[in-house]
């Protein structure tokens, strides 16, 4: 097992993401909207950070993708619908869409599925803390706080205060568990 962020380096790529969304939407004229679980809790401190640095309360929701999968059906799905939580209209807004880990891009698959049922934003962006590679589908990230060269037997665990009790992150070799 190797510890690849510690509290400070998740708190940094936080604030990074969170500049980087001010930059490319030239302001704070966008959404954010966290992919349950561990995206929820990052897209909520990215909205502090903006609370913080730019003193605007940016609009966030939550978005459960588990009905939107392709596994769904294969039995191999294990995913519980706790349901999406966004009390506003995406449509015509610039969206922010953030997550923990980017990996083969079928989450980002099915969170584009969901999305376009709430409506027709003027653009998505993916903001992830980690992105460790191995594509099936072609997305990428538009920011990420740190990119993890993987190999595909190696697991990537985010682990963040609000949900595990500690901020950091951590690559588990295959057979690894913390």
């Amino acid at each position: 097992m190797m510890k690849l962020m510690e509290e400070e380096d998740v708190n940094r790529a936080v604030r990074r993401l969170a500049m980087e969304a001010v930059e490319r939407n030239k302001g704070t004229d966008f959404v954010l909207i966290g992919i349950r679980t561990r995206g929820v809790v990052l897209a909520r401190r990215i909205q502090r950070e903006l609370a913080t640095i730019e003193k605007v309360q940016v609009p966030m929701g939550i978005l459960d993708i588990a009905l939107y999968r392709d596994d769904l059906l294969s039995g191999s799905c294990d995913a519980v619908f706790k349901g999406s939580e966004v009390d506003f209209d995406i449509t015509g807004k610039n969206v922010v869409v953030v997550d923990d880990v980017m990996y083969t891009g079928r989450t980002v698959r099915a969170a584009l599925a969901a999305l376009s049922s709430m409506g027709r934003a003027k653009t998505v962006r993916l903001y992830c803390l980690v992105d460790r590679g191995h594509r099936e589908l072609p997305f990428r990230a538009d920011a990420v706080g740190k990119n993890v060269p993987t190999s595909r037997t190696e697991q990537v665990v985010v682990r963040l205060k609000e949900t595990d009790g500690e901020d950091a992150v951590y690559l588990l070799k295959q057979g690894e568990r913390l």
